[in-house]
Order: structure tokens, then sequence, then C-alpha cells
């Protein structure tokens, strides 16, 4: 991702066009973005290359610079999705991409157990047990969180599934970051996931979908 000035454009056009600032159909002129924002036109012009890439906008000759309609955007770019959970709707962004991963992982875990490799189970356990060791340290046991749901999703064998990382990466931090759970891990997840860690490595695919699936549809019932 862009770095320097264009970053920080983008980070100040990416929440305004998500949190409603500019709606739909509206027409972002360059020579205005280079006044309001004092940077040059070739800044303004690489952070819109971005939010373009983004389809969070349009570019066409006689038309000019257009915000698109949600129905448009990535809804699965790591940086739409933080910009999301940081403007007025993140509860009921949180609870699309948590119903994303209720109706995912699950069948993940699945075919993990069924086709994660001796490497991977070594991780997987060595993760089960940072997640029980780091209970008190909030920001360490996101970090293993984090590589623990990304590792079950590669397991799985499946890209589609895999390249859903990201996705719950930036749920798990969304909630972290923006109050949306406990303070500290609840015991239930720890146990939990020490269980889908377990059900994986004992090629158990029944119980692995099951637990995880509990996982998930917990973390549903809790959002406000």
């Amino acid at each position: 991702m862009i770095s320097g000035l264009p970053g920080r454009l983008l980070d100040d056009l990416g929440p305004a066009i998500v949190g409603g600032k500019y709606p739909a159909g509206t027409v972002l002129r360059t020579e205005e973005l280079e006044r309001a924002h004092r940077v040059s036109r070739t800044v303004v012009r690489e952070a819109l290359r971005v939010l373009e890439a983004m389809r969070l906008i349009s570019s066409r000759r006689r038309v000019g610079i257009t915000v698109l309609p949600r129905a448009d955007w990535n809804l699965y770019d790591p940086l739409v999705i933080r910009w999301r959970l940081a403007g007025s709707d993140r509860v009921d962004q949180l609870r699309s991409l948590t119903e994303l991963r209720a109706a995912a992982e699950p069948t993940a875990a699945a075919l993990a157990a069924t086709r994660v490799t001796p490497d991977q189970v070594g991780t997987l356990t060595a993760l089960a047990v940072e997640l029980r060791s780091s209970t008190h340290d909030l920001d360490a046991f996101l970090t293993h969180d984090i590589a623990f749901h990304r590792l079950i999703l590669t397991a799985s064998g499946n890209e589609m599934f895999a390249q859903l990382g990201d996705v719950v990466a930036a749920v798990l931090t969304g909630r972290t970051h923006h109050h949306l759970m406990p303070a500290t891990p609840a015991p239930w997840a720890v146990r939990l996931h020490v269980e889908v860690a377990e059900a994986i490595t004992a090629g158990d695919p029944v119980r692995a979908e099951s637990v995880m699936r509990a996982i998930v549809s917990v973390v549903l019932a809790e959002l406000p």
C-alpha cells in the first residue's frame, strides 16, 4: 500500500467515501482536492489510483472522477473493511463479516482436518499453546488468533478460503480496536480454539466443523 503524502490523502478520502461524506455520484475534482489537502497533482492522482483499484471511484473521460455506489466497491479489500469498521456503520459491517465467517470457517476447518500437512499441524498446535498462554495480553492474543485462523483457512487446501485470511484478520482486529470484544479473551474462546486444533490434528472433520461453528456463532450472538 502507498505511503507518504499519497497514503495520508488515501486515509482521508477512503473513510470519507465509505462514511458517506462523498455519496455515490459525487464528482471529485483533482484541482479541488489539491487545494483542500494542500498536495500536488501527482499525490492526488496516486491516491485516486488506489481508490479506483478498490472500485470506490470511477474515472472516465468527459465524466470525471465519480464516487461509485457501495454495490460496486471491493468490500473484501482490507482497507475498505478497516475504514468501514472505523465509521458509524461498524456494527453492521462487523455483522456482515461475521456472517461470512460463519459460512466459511466451519467448512474450512472440516477440510483442514483431512488436508492439513504435518508442518501445519505443528504450527497449529504451537499457536493453540500461545493462545492459552497469552490471555493476559490482548494484543499478543490477537496476533496469535489471527495467525490461527489464517492457518486453518490455508490448511483447508482451498485457495478461495485461503484468500479470506485478510478479511478474517480485519474482523478480529476491528473487534479489538473498536472495543467490540471483552477486555480479556473469554475462557470459552480459548477452550474452543484448542478443541478445533485438537480435532484438526486428530483428523476429525465433523468435530472440527462443529467447534469452529460454535466459535463464530457465539461471536455473532455477542454483537450489539
